[in-house]
């Protein structure tokens, strides 16, 4: 499967199964039993990721999906109630019609994750679904105060279950704010890297699928940004490439 392919945005009917069958991503999901649709939906609803642009992406995943595969649609709301928020932005419909699970990644079962590569963190409660699932990051591109961008890789912020993560008084995730949000992302990716993303830039004329950190590189370029300017980008790259560098080196040396 190619790194990752941008079309010209027609409708979401279109656009979306003709750009999944081009980067063959049918091939690529027979082989996971667990499929996990990870939309954003938050405070401001113009960001929120269509449930019409999920509905499409379930639809193939159901057409192409092998038979014993479950599919879920999962979100952590930051600072509202996530079933509310389903509801509202017509989530409940898609589960019902499909017959598939909505799952509050806030109130979900976790593991405790403890890496010595955590920028900030010491240990991070992660979700135990995620684990276990192949994620498939939606987001709806938009430019953002707080994190320069939302991307495929920002919106993994989702990931941390408000349970554990928000202000004794506030239902936002404080604790993911006690420094600059690009080290939660880069912790919470730590953890687990989403394997695949389709974003939703259809209000830049495209949508993107692909490798997730090479997406959001692209969809910077739509928002007219250098992708070196996004932080949480550039500290997640340097972070990654330098990990896959060390990774060679010991592969060669073993070789050797």
């Amino acid at each position: 499967m190619a790194k990752g392919v941008s079309i010209k945005f027609k409708s979401y009917e279109d656009t979306i199964p003709r750009l999944l069958s081009l980067i063959k991503f049918d091939k690529e999901m027979q082989k996971y039993n667990k499929i996990i649709l990870k939309p954003y939906l938050g405070l401001e609803t113009d960001k929120n990721t269509p449930a019409e642009f999920t509905e499409q992406v379930l639809k193939f995943c159901l057409a192409n999906k092998s038979a014993e595969a479950e599919i879920f649609i999962a979100e952590g709301a930051d600072g509202k109630d996530t079933l509310e928020l389903f509801e509202e932005n017509g989530y409940n419909r898609l589960a019902e019609q499909y017959s598939i699970g909505l799952v509050d990644l806030n109130n979900t079962e976790v593991d405790e994750i403890l890496d010595g590569e955590f920028l900030k963190f010491d240990k991070i409660m992660y979700p135990k679904l995620l684990s276990e699932g192949f994620i498939v990051s939606l987001p709806k591109l938009a430019e953002d105060a707080e994190i320069d961008m939302l991307g495929a890789l920002s919106i993994m912020t989702g990931a941390f279950p408000a349970k554990y993560y928000s202000g004794v008084f506030s239902s936002r995730k404080n604790r993911i704010r006690k420094w600059p949000v690009k080290f939660s992302i880069h912790d919470i990716l730590k953890c687990k890297m989403p394997e695949f993303a389709i974003i939703d830039a259809s209000d830049k004329g495209a949508i993107l699928a692909g490798v997730p950190l090479e997406m959001d590189k692209q969809a910077a370029r739509l928002l007219g940004k250098d992708w070196k300017s996004v932080s949480y980008l550039r500290l997640v790259n340097d972070s990654f490439m330098n990990e896959e560098k060390k990774e060679k080196a010991e592969k060669k040396e073993e070789e050797e």
